[in-house]
């Protein structure tokens, strides 16, 4: 029989067993509806992300003064004695980089969008063969 009410350096402590849980989980399917909305609004934001970033970097440019520079040389470059040389700055305007740029975002969601609603179509073929992904989650205490 175990004496009660010990103490001193005679009572053994006895440290907490150390416990983990464990759940395995399996993707054997995706919702290619879910993973088209998914794709739509991610594709959104990244386009957006764009024309904001093509917005600043344009701004930063021109107050830099680099499409004046840069404009200056290559109208010299291209001028002759009949022709006025290639006007740059017109081309490059923000209304017209806004406008390109606008255009690459619509693709962009438009690509993005099906390419992933395509690979959720492809998982779900591929993992009905071989079972789809499995994550093995630990917790350890």
């Amino acid at each position: 029989m175990a004496q009660q009410g010990r103490t001193g350096p005679e009572a053994q402590v006895r440290p907490p067993i150390a416990r983990s849980r464990r759940a395995r989980l399996r993707a054997a399917r995706v919702d290619p509806w879910s993973v088209m909305k998914v794709g739509f609004l991610l594709s959104l934001a990244l386009g957006v992300v764009l024309m904001v970033a093509v917005s600043v970097l344009w701004l930063v440019l021109d107050g830099l003064g680099v499409f004046t520079s840069v404009g200056d040389t290559v109208k010299e470059a291209t001028q002759s004695e009949n022709n006025g040389g290639f006007d740059l700055q017109h081309f490059l305007s923000l209304k017209n980089t806004l406008f390109f740029s606008g255009i690459v975002a619509i693709v962009d969601v438009i690509l993005v969008t099906a390419l992933a609603t395509l690979g959720a179509f492809l998982y779900n073929l591929t993992a009905s063969f071989t079972g789809g992904i499995e994550v093995t989650l630990a917790e350890e205490d």
